[in-house]
């Protein structure tokens, strides 16, 4: 059963370290099957305003294991750092139906 990482971010501090960062986790999350089904700052926000000017992604992965081990692979924690100061992050894993 799929499941998904879903990131809601307001950055606040871009610079080269989170084009990196977005750079090789892409790279990294490729390597257990992982993909982008939604990488946009430009949502079309109908209700509320906690969304309104963050980006908002959204990954699939083939597994929750798969997401698991993605997330808590060394070499991700390590580029992890790279956006360290760049804003604020919300991340959450959910099972696919």
């Amino acid at each position: 059963m799929s499941a998904y990482m879903v990131a809601v971010c307001e950055i606040t501090n871009p610079g080269p370290g989170l084009k990196e960062y977005s750079e090789k986790s892409a790279r990294l999350s490729a390597n257990y099957g992982g993909k982008y089904l939604v990488r946009s700052p430009n949502g079309d926000v109908k209700e509320g305003e906690q969304l309104s000017g963050k980006v908002t992604i959204i990954s699939q992965f083939p597994s929750m294991e798969k997401l698991q081990e993605f997330y808590n692979d060394p070499e991700y924690q390590e580029v992890k750092k790279l956006r360290e100061g760049t804003g604020n992050y919300e991340i959450a894993f959910y099972e696919g139906l």
